[in-house]
């Protein structure tokens, strides 16, 4: 128990560290500058793969800072194959660091960061094992809010490894998206960039309006054990 308190505040203090350095070095903001966010992977050289992962990786761990920008930035700067790899492995990354911050620290910590409404509304995912196929779907749906499952998703009988696969399969057609965005952006091919980016508006649109209506479609599949 001793041991298990120890590994609690040992990640709460790496947590609580980075959000503090975030915020004092301007990162925050500098997330939100896509020139000056691109400027700085290009004076970083070959480094610049490592750089673009960390930020991919953060912006999963530090929800606020949207992934939109960075994912349309991968396929900017390294085109579509090296900036679908490369996000993937951010994406990857950044939402093991949650699920693994969720699993360790518990749900005293995650309700700092994910509103306690929140949380409830997911519960019914944290009840039982055979929820994969639907927690694929909600990573699947466009505008969910991914960042904040993977933290719920922790506090659930879900494996690492499961969820580590199910969270990067259902991120993957959204990854392809924005990177293709910003591939077509930056070789001029407008009229790629408007129609993928109309289509990405209808369909989050779609999403947002029946959301609600999409999850108690899906809460329907589950085991009846698994139903309130």
């Amino acid at each position: 128990m001793k041991n298990r308190a120890w590994i609690k505040v040992f990640f709460l203090i790496i947590f609580l560290v980075l959000i503090l350095v975030l915020y004092e070095s301007g990162i925050f903001h500098f997330f939100l500058d896509r020139n000056q966010l691109k400027s700085f992977l290009d004076n970083l050289g070959p480094f610049s793969f490592i750089g673009f992962i960390i930020f991919q990786a953060l912006q999963v761990v530090v929800a606020p800072i949207p992934g939109e920008v960075t994912g349309f930035i991968g396929g900017y700067i390294y085109g579509p194959l090296l900036g679908i790899i490369l996000s993937t492995v951010g994406l990857t990354l950044g939402s093991f660091l949650a699920f693994i911050f969720s699993k360790t620290l518990g749900r005293p910590f995650v309700e700092k960061f994910v509103r306690k409404e929140t949380i409830e509304h997911y519960e019914y995912l944290l009840k039982h094992r055979r929820v994969a196929f639907l927690i694929f779907l909600l990573f699947l749906i466009p505008g969910f809010p991914k960042d904040y499952l993977c933290y719920i998703l922790g506090l659930g009988p879900i494996s690492t490894k499961e969820f580590l696969f199910i969270s990067t399969m259902g991120r993957f057609s959204g990854t392809v998206l924005l990177t293709l965005g910003g591939t077509f952006f930056r070789h001029q091919q407008y009229y790629k960039f408007f129609a993928i980016l109309g289509a990405a508006i209808v369909i989050l649109i779609v999403s947002i309006v029946s959301r609600d209506k999409l999850e108690g479609l899906f809460q329907k599949w589950l085991p009846s054990e698994n139903k309130k």
